[in-house]
C-alpha cells in the first residue's frame, strides 16, 4: 500500500473494494459518525441516466457505465470533506486512480472470497456475476482487482467478522492513527 501523508482536513473518505466488501453500509455508519456528507458513485451514475445500474449495464454495456462512473468522479470536488463511496471496478481506468487519490485518504474495504461472494450473491443483482457460474466469474473479477485495490489504498480493513460499526470504528482509530483528525461524532462514540 502507497504511504499517505495525511495532515490535510480537507480530503474525503474514499472507499473501494470488491462488491460485498460493504462499502455502501459502511460509508452510512462512517456519515452517521462523522455528519459529513455522503456520496455514492453507482448512485450518481443511477440519477443520471434514470434507471437502476443492472439496467445500465444492460442498455449500454459495462463500457458505458464506466464512462459515466469515471464522469461522476471527476466531478467530485475535493475542496469539501466527504465520506465517497464507490463501484467496486471504478478502480479498473488508470484515470480513475490519480482521481481517488486526488480526493482523499482511500480506504480498502477487503474481505476473504467465500464472503464477498455471500454477500454479493444475496443482493442478486450484481451485473457481472450473472450467468452460468457466477462463482466462477466472481473469482476471476476479485484476482483482475486485488493488486489494483492495493496498490492505491492507504488503509485497509477486513471486513469478514466486522459488523458495519465496527468496520466504521476501525477506518476511524485507523485515520486516528496515521495522523488525520477524524471525529467520531456518534452518540456512541464513547463506548467504542
Amino acid at each position: 500500500m502507497r504511504y499517505c501523508i495525511v495532515n490535510c482536513r480537507s480530503k474525503s473518505i474514499v472507499l473501494i473494494g470488491m462488491m460485498g466488501a460493504g462499502k455502501s453500509s459502511v460509508g452510512c455508519c462512517l456519515q452517521r459518525r462523522t455528519k459529513l456528507a455522503l456520496l455514492d458513485t453507482d448512485e450518481i451514475v443511477a440519477s443520471r441516466f434514470g434507471i437502476s445500474i443492472p439496467e445500465i449495464f444492460s442498455k449500454h454495456g459495462e463500457q458505458g457505465f464506466r464512462e459515466a462512473e469515471t464522469q461522476a468522479l471527476r466531478e467530485l470536488t475535493s475542496a469539501k470533506q466527504t465520506i465517497i463511496v464507490t463501484g467496486g471496478g471504478i478502480v479498473l481506468r488508470e484515470g480513475n486512480v490519480d482521481l481517488l487519490t486526488g480526493l482523499g485518504v482511500v480506504v480498502w474495504l477487503d474481505s476473504n472470497e467465500e464472503t464477498l461472494f455471500e454477500r454479493a450473491s444475496q443482493q442478486g443483482s450484481r451485473p457481472l456475476v450473472q450467468g452460468d457460474n457466477p462463482r466462477e466469474a466472481f473469482a476471476r473479477i476479485l484476482e483482475a482487482r486485488l493488486p489494483l485495490y492495493a496498490s492505491i489504498a492507504d488503509v485497509r480493513v477486513d471486513t469478514s467478522v466486522l459488523t458495519d460499526e465496527e468496520v466504521a470504528v476501525a477506518i476511524l482509530s485507523k485515520l486516528r492513527k496515521i495522523g488525520r483528525n477524524w471525529r467520531d461524532q456518534s452518540p456512541s462514540a464513547a463506548t467504542t
